[in-house]
């Protein structure tokens, strides 16, 4: 409990959620009550914390709480979360540069969903956009004065101006901050009712990033700040220094300072500070924290310091600011369960409260909590009679075993086996959550206690601690409102940091610890202005180090260069399993948080007397665990013995929650009432449903393609793989067929079998140690900046190759005719870059680096930057050894014949769901029209779809199609495979997994020496990137389901022998049917099909590089017209600042893509050089140039087609 105290005034705590709000009460002799409490009930209160207290304080609902009965309130609150999910902030004028109105709403130009037919992407929180005449470059020179006058009549025409909100974001203000201070003057002056400045708001060099931040800061603010008032005025006296709020971070702020930008995480964050405080009384200092409640599940990790992220992402709005790392999973008591083609879905979707699950007897659909109470994990005699329509029913058994023997039948399973199936996919989905956020990280989770809280943890706790092989767990008896407890316990905390980027030496060192000096004072003084006297202050000064030329950073306490240097190569390692490729290191920046002492102290209990003896259990009943029913004991834990031990299988009945103590596991009440339960046998994996099964071993196999490419994109040295995430990771078995795939990148997709099967073909005798690179269009390969590392994977014998790991990186140069090795002109494979063809780059264990090195720099065209491309090779081959390492664990648990078994049925599965779609695919043939080639001859691709009734397959056949070019617009085989993948992906829907099942009900048929099926040594640069995507459009023609997208990526490549840079660039998507039948509108702005990498930063792009992003711009109307509109292509002018080479490889320049029934063309696409003299170059859509200092080159994406005609 909580020390004594003398006074004779209250503490509340207070966790204000989206449903219910948990009020803690403290009360003058420190005695602690607990209440819960609807957040919204507009008949009974305004506000339910509000409510709360005066519930306590014996106030009457229509007075005003007397403040000097207050010692402090501490709240935690989704007000602004709820207002940003439900689009109810306040309206917002954003002033941005000129050129970039858009920029904002195109952001990096990815799609959220990879296989999704309608792209949804999140709505703008601004509603008014000013463009601003000013312009500074990465180095500070003004290039353009802020034009106030202007600024000040653009704003004037702005309605009902004091009932909005601005936000201002400029180019570059993070460092150079004088346009924003003079644009908020003018703003100031005309009324806003609140400013934000991205320099304040966030310190970060990413315009995107820190521009969504600034525009949600001002989009929730006001909200908060109504809100905060509000309770100000149910209090009579002065409140104002009592009342603080739980920021993202972690630390309390006074309510006057408490800001939209700091409020997202504001009720979670509580629960982190309470896991922490209350595991470390129990001398736990290395948790993982798991909170699960009805709708998801938050999961975060601790040992010995709040670890924190910048890059969030809540509901599609980017905010970059400090928070605690929470990883939040869709998967609570009320997740839905279905089943499809055999297997077992929990989530995302949930049930909410109202109809809530099926056994609330209200109609709802089957869930978890469904499959506890069929199991007999929970009981319906121990809840509350608040159920069914009339709300005085008890749980419905009955009700919810109905459902599940409509499943029971179907699957031909016991229902109870299928309840559990479902909970075992449930607790392995949150398992692999706190795999991302420790495993993955380099933490060894058997040193870790997993602290449980949350209304429906305690039922999943012990089989998500057996499945992570972690031994003990904490269940505080607060544990259902443990995030109010926590507002409780924390601190106030206020940070700041401020960017440097320079390279670590003695000299920026000092810089940097100036600049520390400066931020402490500026901390310490924020602190002050909150009642904190300095004696009860403590500073962390951090530094963000860095890779010279990567963006990832890690936060290191500020030290000297040797201790830096050691550290920072420690804690890479750990966290990506190799050491750093360069000892060049970069400050960041620097950051220091300034931390105010609270004076609560909290200290263990001493049991009273009563509660030394076990009181006999409350029942016994059958509950079935792992494949059986078992006798088992229920308890209240009121009733528990301080002194006994409990063994299970045991059920703990709390008032808000229960536990499942599982056989093997011990549970003990310990003396500051926390629940401890302990392991006491080896766990070994349970047999459960078939069903189950698949699903479980499928996530199992995507997560450990998706560690694999967490791995590259954090030490990959190029901008192609690390920013632009131009890679793909996947898992192959001893045979070379696709296990699993990450969503990564599409046309990577179906191709990578072909080159681990290249691999095997052509080394019929391996060798442990031995790994292999390979980019060969004609031996599996795509084109020759995809370099694919093949990595065979060992049985512990060392006898037999049981699986592979490949990882495929876009290499920015590897050679070639141009820079950036995407030569518009090639006619030869070899004028393309270096061909790399089943070559060993590690030897017995030995990475090869010279002879790579001479590999690369060998030909006439060698590579232009071999240690960039030795840097991503080696962060290639760590993701591949990542992915060893997870598979063989996942071995040595289950053993290799139950992995091979559910490899197999996981494939099985994918086929399954593939041959269902197929029946709803017609006879039909399709020609497709590319732009003519360059020499004028036709270009088209020919698709006859001829479905198998009988068995549910088809027949693909490209006969008709254009024979090999001269050009360099051939598709390799493997590329034209992989858009007919994604196509029947697209096509099938929903979340099957990705593997070589999808591919075995489609026969391909496609003429030899034709352009998707060239011969060596054709010419294939582009048809990797721009026939790729024609294919891919062209069949979901043949579909009839959507209209082409742009169908070109709009390659882009600069550079000259210093530097090389490649981007693609998004356009409109074609209008479409889904999966329901109905029509849709194409999405502005977005990738499309065989693409989803992303645009570098425009204030990295600019700080790297000579170049000015002038303008990035949606194209309005270039989707073609019809019933349903295509979506339009974006404009993009970028000015060169140094001469240098820029070559096009692009499509549609000619002939707009095509719309569906009776539907509108896209507009074509247009490439144009505009002369620093005045005069304007058009350029074909495969072409190449040679930029001169000042020249702008512009870029106007294809819209998609349209669908259905527009009648008049």
């Amino acid at each position: 409990m909580l020390e004594k105290r003398d006074n004779k005034q209250w503490d509340f705590w207070i966790d204000r959620g989206g449903t219910f709000t948990d009020i803690i009460a403290r009360d003058p002799s420190g005695k602690i009550f607990t209440d819960k409490m609807l957040s919204e009930n507009a008949q009974l209160y305004a506000d339910a914390g509000m409510e709360g207290i005066k519930r306590f304080l014996n106030v009457p609902h229509d007075a005003k709480i007397p403040a000097d009965s207050i010692n402090s309130i501490k709240m935690g609150t989704t007000v602004a979360t709820n207002a940003l999910l439900e689009r109810k902030g306040f309206p917002v004028v954003l002033l941005t540069t000129k050129g970039l109105r858009d920029q904002l709403r195109i952001a990096y130009q990815n799609r959220p969903n990879l296989f999704d037919r309608k792209i949804i992407l999140s709505d703008p929180l601004y509603d008014h956009i000013i463009e601003v005449e000013e312009r500074v470059t990465s180095s500070g020179e003004i290039l353009i004065p802020i034009n106030r006058e202007k600024l000040f009549n653009d704003l004037r025409k702005v309605k009902n101006i004091k009932e909005k909100s601005c936000a201002i974001v400029f180019m570059h203000s993070c460092k150079f901050n004088k346009h924003e201070i003079e644009a908020e003057g003018v703003a100031k002056g005309l009324g806003f009712s609140h400013i934000s400045l991205s320099y304040r708001t966030s310190q970060i060099m990413k315009y995107v990033m820190r521009g969504d931040t600034t525009v949600a800061d001002a989009y929730l603010s006001p909200v908060l700040n109504k809100y905060i008032e509000n309770l100000y005025s149910e209090f009579e006296g002065d409140i104002n220094s009592k009342i603080s709020l739980m920021q993202s971070n972690g630390g309390l702020t006074n309510a006057n300072l408490f800001s939209g930008k700091d409020s997202i995480l504001s009720g979670p964050a509580g629960g982190v500070i309470g896991g922490i405080k209350t595991s470390a009384l129990e001398n736990e200092h290395k948790i993982i924290g798991f909170d699960m409640g009805g709708t998801s599940t938050d999961v975060w990790h601790y040992s010995g310091e709040l670890e924190r992220t910048v890059n969030n992402s809540i509901d599609g709005i980017r905010i970059s600011i400090p928070m605690l790392s929470i990883n939040t999973i869709a998967a609570g008591g009320g997740s839905i369960l279905t089943e499809k083609s055999g297997r077992l879905i929990v989530g995302p979707e949930s049930a909410g409260a109202n109809p809530g699950p099926t056994c609330y007897d209200r109609g709802g659909p089957l869930t978890i909590t469904d499959s506890n109470l069929v199991t007999g994990r929970i009981q319906s005699n121990f809840f509350p009679k608040t159920f069914g329509d009339n709300s005085k029913k008890s749980l419905s058994l009955r009700a919810s075993q109905n459902l599940f023997k409509q499943l029971s039948n179907k699957l031909n399973v016991p229902i109870e086996e299928i309840a559990e199936g479902f909970i075992s996919v449930a607790d392995n989905s949150m398992a692999e959550a706190i795999k991302k956020i420790s495993v993955q990280r380099g933490y060894d989770l058997r040193e870790y206690c997993l602290t449980v809280f949350g209304g429906a943890a305690g039922q999943h706790a012990c089989s998500i601690a057996e499945i992570l092989d972690m031994k003990t767990c904490l269940i505080h008896p607060h544990a259902s409102v443990l995030s109010a407890y926590g507002m409780g316990l924390a601190e106030i905390r206020t940070n700041k940091s401020m960017i440097v980027e320079k390279i670590l030496t003695r000299e920026s060192l000092l810089e940097s610890a100036l600049v520390a000096d400066s931020l402490i004072t500026a901390t310490t003084e924020a602190l002050e202005k909150q009642n904190v006297s300095e004696k009860n202050m403590t500073h962390v000064i951090k530094l963000f180090i860095k890779l010279s030329g990567t963006d990832t950073s890690i936060d290191l306490e500020f030290d000297t260069i040797t201790h830096l240097q050691s550290r920072f190569s420690e804690t890479y390692l750990r966290l990506f399993g190799f050491k750093p490729i360069s000892k060049k290191l970069v400050i960041e920046s620097v950051f220091v948080e300034a931390v105010g002492s609270t004076d609560l102290n909290i200290k263990n209990d001493i049991a009273p007397e009563e509660f030394k003896r076990l009181k006999p259990p409350i029942a016994n009943k059958k509950v079935f665990i792992d494949g059986e029913w078992n006798d088992c004991q229920f308890f209240w834990i009121e009733n528990l013995s301080k002194t006994a031990r409990i063994l299970g299988p045991a059920v703990l009945v709390g008032s808000q929650t229960s536990i499942l103590l599982k056989k093997g596991w011990e549970g003990t009440l310990l003396e500051s009432g926390t629940i401890k339960l302990k392991s006491v046998r080896t766990f070994r994996p349970k047999r459960h449903t078939e069903s189950a099964q698949i699903e479980v071993f499928n996530n199992l196999f995507m997560s450990i393609a998706e560690q694999m490419g967490f791995v590259l994109e954090k030490t990959a040295q190029s901008i192609t793989i690390k920013e632009r995430l131009d890679f793909s990771c996947a898992i192959f078995d001893k045979d070379g067929e696709l296990v699993a795939n990450a969503p990564h990148m599409p046309v990577h997709l179906g191709s990578m079998d072909s080159t681990v099967k290249s691999i095997i073909k052509n080394n019929p005798t391996l060798s442990p140690g031995d790994i292999f690179a390979i980019n060969a269009p004609y031996n599996g390969g795509t084109h020759l900046p995809d370099i694919t590392i093949v990595n065979p994977i060992w049985n512990s014998k060392k006898s037999e190759i049981i699986f592979y790991t490949a990882a495929r990186g876009h290499h920015t140069d590897i050679g070639g005719l141009t820079p950036g090795s995407m030569p518009c002109n090639s006619k030869d494979i070899h004028e393309e870059g270096i061909y790399i063809d089943n070559w060993k780059i590690v030897d017995n264990g030995i990475f090869r680096e010279e002879d790579i090195k001479n590999k690369i720099l060998s030909g006439p065209y060698p590579a232009r930057s071999p240690l960039t491309n030795i840097a991503d090779l080696k962060a290639q081959i760590a993701a591949c050894k990542k992915g060893e390492t997870e598979l063989l664990k996942v071995v040595d648990k289950y053993g290799l014949e139950t992995v091979f078994r559910f490899q197999e049925l996981v494939c099985q599965n994918a086929e399954d769901a593939v041959r269902e779609s197929i029946k709803t695919i017609k006879e039909t043939e399709v020609t497709y029209y590319m732009d003519n080639d360059l020499l004028g001859g036709s270009r088209k691709i020919n698709i006859k779809l001829t479905p198998n009734i009988e068995n549910s397959s088809i027949e693909v056949d490209f006969n008709g199609t254009t024979m090999q070019l001269e050009s360099n617009y051939n598709a390799p085989l493997p590329v034209t495979r992989a858009a007919v993948l994604y196509a029947f992906r697209i096509l099938t829907g929903g979340n099957i997994p990705m593997n070589s099942g999808i591919m075995k009900p489609i026969k391909i048929k496609i003429p030899r020496g034709s352009m998707l099926s060239p011969e060596y040594p054709a010419a294939v640069i582009a048809g990797n990137v721009e026939t790729s995507q024609a294919v891919t459009s062209a069949l979901l023609m043949s579909f009839g389901l959507q209209a082409a997208s742009q169908s070109t990526m709009n390659n882009i490549t600069w550079g000259n022998e210093k530097f090389q840079y490649y981007e693609t660039i998004c356009g409109g998507t074609g209008a479409g049917i889904d999966f329901s039948g109905n029509f849709y509108e194409g999405t502005s702005a977005v990738h499309s099909h065989m693409t989803n990498s992303r645009l570098t930063d425009p204030e990295t792009l600019e700080f790297r590089y000579p170049v000015i992003l002038e303008e990035f711009s949606i194209r309005t109307g270039s989707g073609g017209a019809g019933q349903y509109h295509g979506g339009d292509g974006v404009i993009r002018k970028i000015s060169l600042l140094e001469p240098m080479i820029i070559s096009v490889l692009s499509g549609h320049r000619t002939i707009g893509p095509p719309g569906l029934l009776g539907g509108g063309s896209g507009q074509v696409g247009i490439t144009s050089l505009l002369r620093n003299n005045g005069s304007v170059k058009k350029l074909k859509y495969a072409d190449q140039i040679e930029g001169k200092k000042g020249d702008t080159l512009v870029v106007e994406t294809p819209g998609g087609g349209a669908l259905g005609a527009l009648t008049e």
